[in-house]
């Protein structure tokens, strides 16, 4: 991987890269981005022609760009396909095939399921070594790119890498490409923001203590770790679904389920998470259990993945057992993560808020969690499950998600009835 500033030189040198694999071997390769747009804009149409041009004159004429399946074809045979990761239709078309090079621009950008979908077509069977290059301007220290090539761990499990000599990473920065670039830029990276020049004119991944709306620290001071809180005067379930088909499907994001608490003290306290790649009929039964286990007052989860089909779910688990009826309330995403966030994050802050023992999945997606985004390498259900459950613990500090009709959902009662017993202590 080569990270670094902005403009130097990291794409112009990859694509070259791969161009010169290409000739080399009759081959097939592939260059990413999150969008295909991006792909066109900055490759396709920009880069691509400069390379050709300066480091292979007069092969550009001999080469062939289908503009429907957005490939190039080269006079040995080989091919360089073109392509994003953002849409299933395409990107299940370019990996249906195998390549000898992956090329990942800008993968900053990428998030890192798509990644792992995409280097398992890294495959073809040619002289040439099969080799992966990537690219970014550096984000978060959260972000899987510093954990995989940086700390040399795997993003996901956050174990040491079996074989860290396979990812090598190289600094590149602007002040390194100085002869290509315009005295006035170069002075313009330096007269940005700190964050921003460390960042576009140093290469430098962001330390997240900078732009994180929670650290380990932050989660660290707040943490009881004895068993030892107060009674809860209210506990909710909280519910973040996702499209994932069950335990086997990888390519899914996580159905997040976590459990919050109100203590008798006005405090806040995240008391399980027990989030995982589950289908509906197993997240529904995990969450209602949750339910009973803890004595919940209501199950709140976030509509805007079919309002209709969450509560189906719920019900539908509920109705399975002997026990108390479900309140439920579903909450719908007006707003992004990040401002629905913050608020939340300002409430550890305060000191008003307890994670009750470790939850290191949801602790890592909480501090990818920046100002400027989120930094992670899937998508934070956990955190947003979490999100959901204290916001509605705390109606006041933060704004309240409105229903279809500019009204707060209303709470609806799926089950059984029978007598709740008493919350304990």
């Amino acid at each position: 991987m080569a990270y670094g500033g902005s403009r130097s030189g990291k794409t112009f040198g990859f694509v070259r890269a791969v161009m010169i694999r290409a000739l080399a071997h009759k081959s097939r390769h592939a260059m990413l981005r999150y969008r295909f747009n991006h792909i066109k804009a900055s490759i396709i149409l920009d880069t691509l022609p400069t390379v050709m041009e300066r480091c292979f004159p007069g092969l550009g004429p001999n080469c062939k760009l289908d503009k429907s399946d957005w490939y190039l074809t080269l006079p040995n045979g080989s091919e360089i396909w073109f392509g994003g990761l953002d849409d299933k239709e395409r990107t299940e078309k370019i990996l249906g095939q195998e390549y000898a090079t992956l090329y990942l621009n800008e993968c900053s950008q990428i998030p890192y399921a798509s990644r792992n979908m995409a280097i398992t077509r890294l495959a073809q069977k040619t002289p040439l070594r099969l080799k992966a290059y990537y690219d970014c301007n550096p984000p978060g220290m959260a972000h899987w790119t510093y954990k995989l090539f940086v700390e040399k761990r795997d993003p996901d499990r956050r174990t040491p890498l079996a074989n860290p000599a396979n990812y090598a990473a190289i600094t590149m920065n602007p002040k390194d490409n100085e002869a290509n670039l315009p005295a006035s830029y170069l002075e313009e990276l330096q007269g940005m923001s700190e964050a921003m020049r460390r960042r576009f004119w140093l290469g430098q991944f962001a330390d997240m203590a900078d732009s994180a709306l929670w650290t380990m620290e932050l989660l660290d001071q707040q943490r009881i770790v004895d068993g030892n809180t107060p009674e809860m005067v209210r506990i909710v379930v909280a519910v973040d679904p996702s499209g994932v088909a069950g335990e086997e499907d990888k390519r899914s994001d996580e159905v997040g389920i976590v459990v919050c608490g109100l203590g008798k003290d006005g405090r806040g306290y995240v008391l399980e998470d027990i989030s995982g790649r589950m289908a509906p009929a197993q997240w529904g039964a995990a969450a209602v259990s949750a339910f009973d286990r803890w004595e919940a007052d209501c199950v709140v989860a976030e509509g805007n993945f079919g309002g209709a089909m969450v509560a189906e779910i719920i019900r539908s688990a509920a109705s399975k057992r002997i026990g108390s009826m479900v309140p439920y309330r579903e909450v719908t995403a007006s707003r992004g993560k990040i401002v629905r966030a913050e608020p939340i994050a300002a409430l550890f802050e305060q000191q008003k808020v307890s994670l009750v023992g470790y939850f290191g999945e949801l602790e890592d997606q909480l501090c990818a969690m920046t100002t400027a985004g989120y930094v992670g390498s899937r998508s934070p259900d956990r955190a947003d499950a979490m999100i959901w459950g204290l916001a509605s613990l705390f109606p006041a500090m933060t704004k309240r998600e409105e229903g279809q009709f500019g009204r707060r959902a209303p709470v609806v009662n799926l089950g059984y009835s029978s007598i709740k017993t008493k919350r304990r202590a």
